[in-house]
């Protein structure tokens, strides 16, 4: 089988032993790190990655992608929900609500709670609500029945159970004959929800129409979200939809709710990665320096080399070849130790959270380590690697073809 010279040249001087074992040693040493550096980056990326995803399709299910509310009640909201639709085709579903903050009170617990009026029908074509249904569902909201649905964190918090009572109480005050009281309605808790703590723990939903007797307000909507295609071009749909009616509506989105957190994860994300990048960097420096003293180390080699005739070209790729083992090795082995540390970290961390209670994620917005593997990334790294080991095989590659053989053997 035919197999270039300088391959063969290099494959040979890898294989063979070497009489000083402390290049061996610093070239181990650069493998290893070019595999630590490429699998931590693969690794992080996709944390980061996950983080990203979670953010898009857990939070972002569930609050307004883009809406447009009034001031005053949306009795005919159908008809600009069908409009909306129709002037932009990157909304994809929409559907009214009504909104209103209170305390929630139950079993002598008291929390604060952003309550949100819905259409069942409609809520589950622009939200995740009814994937996430952990007991009861969340059609079982119907006007009149006084009927709220919480997530997991306050139900727990609470000590509830389906079926019981809770009171919510609104920042307002009414005037009676026994004075000024404040306003308060019982419900009755017919399902929870799972999404992340910071939803679970802020987020209620009731039948619309209940939402607006609570607010003493008349049939209708008091605003229409929209579920987009593209969510990065909710700023403009939002717009677009306010446009048909800009007297009376008020168009908002997610970047001016939650877009400082998705930009403080992006950033994150290029600023670790680039951080990261450095141990690849260190790693491949390590090739020169092991390059380095093995050229002075099999410099009889060359000189005999070339003494046979070997050119400077030849010699320059055997030693190429040998950076190149380096890398490619180095590269290979992170990229499959990267890529299995991304797909088991959530199980890993998870399992070392709950063993030992640690409560790892309590700061963050979900209750896990997401994790995402993007092909992208993956070539983007793995190519950056072999690059870099490629650069930096050149300096000790042209020191060896500049070695002249005379002078060398004079002495041996």
């Amino acid at each position: 089988m035919f197999r270039p010279l300088a391959l063969f040249i290099g494959l040979r001087y890898t294989r063979a032993e070497r009489k000083n074992g402390f290049i061996s040693f610093i070239s181990l040493i650069s493998m290893i790190g070019l595999t630590l550096g490429v699998a931590v980056l693969i690794t992080v990326l996709s944390v980061m990655n996950g983080f990203d995803r979670e953010l898009k399709t857990r939070i972002l299910g569930m609050v307004s992608q883009a809406n447009v509310s009034s001031y005053e009640i949306m009795p005919d909201w159908q008809t600009l929900a069908t409009k909306i639709e129709e002037n932009d085709k990157n909304v994809v579903a929409t559907a009214p609500f009504i909104g209103l903050q209170g305390m929630l009170t139950a079993h002598g617990q008291v929390a604060g709670i952003m309550v949100t009026g819905i259409e069942p029908e409609y809520e589950t074509k622009v939200s995740i609500i009814g994937e996430h249904m952990v007991q009861g569902d969340i059609h079982v909201l119907r006007a009149g029945e006084f009927g709220i649905v919480l997530g997991e964190s306050m139900v727990q918090s609470m000590g509830l159970m389906i079926g019981d009572k809770v009171t919510l109480v609104m920042p307002e005050a009414s005037v009676s004959v026994a004075g000024v009281v404040p306003r308060f309605k019982r419900f009755t808790l017919v399902g929870t929800f799972s999404i992340s703590p910071e939803i679970d723990s802020t987020m209620a939903y009731v039948a619309m129409r209940d939402a607006g007797v609570l607010l003493r307000l008349p049939e209708g909507a008091q605003g229409i979200r929209l579920k987009m295609n593209d969510i990065f071009k909710a700023p403009q749909a939002a717009l677009k939809a306010q446009n048909i009616a800009p007297e009376r509506l008020i168009a908002n989105d997610w970047t001016s709710t939650h877009g400082n957190l998705f930009s403080a994860i992006q950033m994150e994300k290029a600023m670790v990665g680039l951080l990261l990048f450095l141990i690849i960097v260190v790693a491949a420096f390590n090739i020169v320096s092991s390059l380095v003293m093995l050229v002075t180390d099999k410099k009889s080699d060359i000189a005999i080399l070339k003494t046979f005739g070997a050119s400077p070209k030849l010699i320059m790729q055997v030693f190429m070849v040998q950076g190149m083992i380096i890398g490619v090795i180095g590269t290979i082995a992170g990229t499959i130790l990267g890529i299995t540390l991304a797909l088991t970290v959530s199980d890993i961390l998870g399992f070392i959270n709950n063993f030992f209670g640690l409560h790892l994620f309590d700061a963050y917005f979900v209750n896990y380590l997401p994790s995402q593997v993007k092909v992208s990334d993956v070539l983007l790294i793995t190519s950056a690697s072999f690059l870099l080991s490629f650069v930096m095989t050149i300096y000790p590659a042209l020191r060896a073809s500049k070695i002249q053989p005379a002078q060398t053997l004079r002495y041996e």
